[in-house]
């Protein structure tokens, strides 16, 4: 049986990684909300901000946790002509064109890594991430809560510039309706390519957070685009807050289905909530486009 500590653990645990995956999460649900486009590219783009951390980290010794916002704009940068002459071009065909050409692109560049830096297991090996932090009767890793901290300070920026900024109008206006903002003078073509790399900045930043707790590989991506779908289905697509709440619920849900059931079971639990919540409340437990 299961003791009531071992519980109280794992939902603790499963608390703070949730808020970590929430961020890895935060990209897609806004590209999906204002661009209404399927990245699955996501999960490549996160894996790339592992890999930027790693090799930051061994070329020049700086914590990448540091680092993090030149990650993510190393990796916001890229993106940028990936949306522009790639995806750009293909929206007049329908979603399905930009769709599958981002799974082409998540293809080709998992192929890149695997060439460059070849299939091998990674991790970006920092002596805090061992650490434990007691708590009373709980015990969580130290690292879950430097990166819960974080995340959660990234999400609240982010809603921040949504809300608050011109640029933020822009991108509301042009999730509620495109075209009602091109008629206004929104450029609508200029506030999808930020808005594609600022979803690929937020993964490479939970991708270096990610990277310092698990290990990680060239087809990790996949696994995390399964789960931030999960978080984006929960929370409702473009929804920033319903986006860390989804993120907290399904990483206290893993974590109970793990210390529970075994740890084959997390990534099971995720995929049973993923589909019950599409199936019953499709818009997810919270309303909104970018909100």
């Amino acid at each position: 049986m299961v003791s009531l500590e071992a519980i109280a653990n794992s939902v603790a645990s499963g608390f703070l990684l949730g808020g970590i995956l929430a961020l890895t999460a935060l990209g897609l649900s806004i590209v999906l909300g204002v661009m209404r486009l399927v990245n699955l590219a996501h999960g490549v783009f996160l894996i790339a901000g592992a890999y930027v951390g790693f090799f930051l980290l061994q070329a020049t010794g700086v914590d990448p946790i540091i680092a993090l916002v030149p990650i993510g704009v190393v990796i916001g940068a890229a993106a940028l002509p990936v949306q522009r002459f790639l995806l750009e071009p293909l929206t007049k065909f329908g979603p399905e064109a930009p769709m599958m050409t981002t799974f082409g692109i998540a293809i080709v560049l998992e192929n890149l890594f695997v060439l460059y830096f070849s299939a091998d297991t990674r991790s970006i090996e920092r002596d805090y991430a061992t650490v434990p932090l007691l708590l009373g009767p709980v015990s969580v890793p130290l690292v879950y809560v430097f990166g819960f901290v974080i995340s959660v300070g990234v999400i609240l920026i982010v809603h921040a510039i949504v809300s608050w900024t011109s640029f933020g109008r822009d991108l509301r206006a042009s999730a509620v309706d495109p075209g009602a903002a091109a008629a206004v003078g929104v450029d609508v073509r200029r506030v999808h390519a930020l808005t594609f790399a600022l979803g690929a900045a937020c993964a490479a930043a939970g991708g270096t957070l990610i990277g310092i707790i698990f290990s990680f590989t060239p087809a990790s991506g996949a696994n995390y685009l399964l789960t931030d779908f999960a978080i984006v289905v929960l929370g409702g697509m473009g929804n920033i807050f319903g986006t860390l709440v989804g993120g907290i619920l399904l990483g206290v849900l893993q974590s109970l289905a793990g210390v529970t059931l075994g740890d084959g079971y997390r990534d099971l639990v995720g995929l049973v909530l993923f589909l019950a919540v599409l199936a019953v409340r499709p818009q997810g437990l919270f309303r909104g486009h970018a909100a």
